[in-house]
């Protein structure tokens, strides 16, 4: 292993020693790494209506503002990326911007926000495709779909980046199809009382500022996963320019798919507030409309849900294998997670440790609590973790840069920029422990600071007792080079 970055260039496609397959994805893959990720069909499906519950008819408004306060948050992480392209992402950027303790916080913290996110996910995948499978007649036991996916994610991610990414891409085209057409017919049938641009205007939330505040708590949250195609730096080509672009691409694609899906969701039900009411009490409301506007695509709407979710799967896992991988790489996490398949270029030891760690959470915590409820508890878990990664990282960009890289420092880019998306980034906190929550979601704020402390800890004893391994966190970007 090396410490330092190589001097010479990989060539696009080949596969460095101990190191992952460069050039593997381009910027096409690295928008639907983190596009997929953010899943748009699972995020119409089950969002919406809670934003209505505060924003009402401004609904499509408030996911205009929350695409906003995602570029700018991606501002910071973007800055990064082109300059330390990293399978480590976060990690590897907060241990060069602040610190090799705070490195290994925000490594332990995308843990939590990735790791947990994989058995979120199978957990909804195995229940939802159960209760669509038996509305046919076809009745197939939870746990055992969560498994077979769990299994065919495991291959996908063994085979190799570029094969995740054709996957992902062709669910993401599926899903996007599907609710993009069933959005049109609504709008070309005039919504329940014609088309307005009420649901563009904020003054038509039911709670004023407030409720657009509020709204923006999920919003926002439709958004995460963005950030994804960060951990894919080193088997992107030319990342110092694909990955930002891939980055804002993602958002701005993404943020589009929301406005008009939420708008034909608002418009569907209808604006006054009676009707954006039963917008807000419909636990499926996407699907509600397809029966009310195109019976004949409920089948579809179904299967736009199972192909959302699971390439939200694929591509979680994929993002923390690689964190897995970097961490590993500099001895933070055992070295075994860094071993790569010489054939395939891929961290398959660190691939099957995050699946077997997958498995047992989902089928412990399934069995537990009900698979619904460990997508919905571990959601609002990995919430509270990526965020702190999001506040970090614009902390990273603001300090590397001025003391690092003095001579590319601009004031909005560097500081004006990633203040605001710190700031943009506490409403999400604020409107998830204020009002207090139901158990158990009041107490998982306080478990994910436990948690913080936890990890400031130990970074603080191995900083202590073997400081090398914090000299070189981060340091490790083997060698990736612009390749174009």
């Amino acid at each position: 292993m090396s410490s330092a970055p190589s001097t010479s260039a990989p060539t696009a496609h080949s596969t460095p020693p101990h190191g992952l397959k460069r050039g593997a994805i381009g910027l096409g893959g690295a928008v639907v790494m983190s596009a997929a990720l953010m899943g748009p069909a699972v995020s119409v499906y089950f969002n919406p209506q809670l934003v209505a519950a505060q924003a009402g008819a401004a609904t499509p408004f408030v996911f205009v503002l929350s695409m906003v306060a995602s570029l700018i948050v991606a501002n910071g992480i973007m800055e990064m990326a082109r300059e330390l392209p990293s399978a480590g992402a976060f990690y590897t950027y907060v241990a060069r911007g602040v610190g090799a303790r705070t490195g290994f916080v925000t490594g332990g913290l995308m843990f939590v926000a990735y790791a947990l996110l994989v058995p979120a996910e199978l957990a909804l995948f195995g229940n939802y495709t159960h209760d669509l499978l038996g509305q046919h007649g076809v009745h197939v036991p939870w746990v055992v779909i969560s498994l077979l996916a769990a299994a065919l994610m495991t291959l996908l991610s063994v085979r190799g980046i570029g094969g995740s990414i054709k996957v992902a891409l062709v669910m993401f085209s599926c899903e996007v199809a599907v609710i993009l057409v069933l959005s049109v017919i609504i709008v070309a049938k005039g919504g329940a009382h014609g088309l307005s641009a009420t649901p563009l205007s904020p003054s038509t939330s039911s709670k004023g500022l407030s409720g657009i505040a509020l709204g923006m708590v999920y919003g926002v949250l439709s958004f995460v996963g963005f950030e994804a195609a960060a951990t894919l730096g080193e088997e992107t080509h030319n990342p110092r320019r694909n990955v930002p672009r891939g980055l804002v691409f993602a958002v701005v694609l993404v943020g589009v798919i929301y406005l008009f899906c939420t708008y034909a969701e608002t418009v569907g039900f209808g604006t006054s507030d009676a009707a954006v009411a039963k917008l807000a009490s419909d636990p499926a409301p996407f699907t509600t409309l397809g029966h009310t506007y195109a019976p004949w695509m409920d089948l579809l709407v179904g299967l736009a849900g199972i192909s959302s979710i699971f390439a939200v799967t694929v591509n979680s896992n994929n993002g923390i294998v690689r964190i897995l991988f970097a961490m590993g790489r500099e001895g933070m996490l055992p070295r075994r997670l860094a071993t790569v398949s010489p054939r395939l270029g891929t961290p398959a030891f660190a691939v099957c440790a995050q699946s077997a760690f997958a498995v047992v959470v989902t089928v412990v915590m399934g069995f537990w609590v009900g698979p619904f409820n460990t997508y919905a508890y571990l959601g609002a878990v990995l919430t509270f973790g990526i965020i702190p990664v999001y506040w970090l990282t614009n902390v990273a960009c603001m300090r590397f840069f001025r003391k690092q890289r003095p001579e590319q420092f601009k004031p909005l880019r560097h500081v004006v920029l990633p203040v605001l998306a710190i700031a943009l980034m506490v409403i999400p906190v604020y409107g998830s422990v204020w009002p207090v929550p139901a158990a158990p979601y009041n107490w998982f704020p306080y478990a994910v600071l436990g948690y913080i402390l936890l990890l400031a800890a130990v970074a603080t004893v191995l900083g202590r007792r073997r400081p090398e391994l914090l000299a070189r966190a981060g340091e490790v970007l083997a060698g990736v080079e612009d390749d174009a």
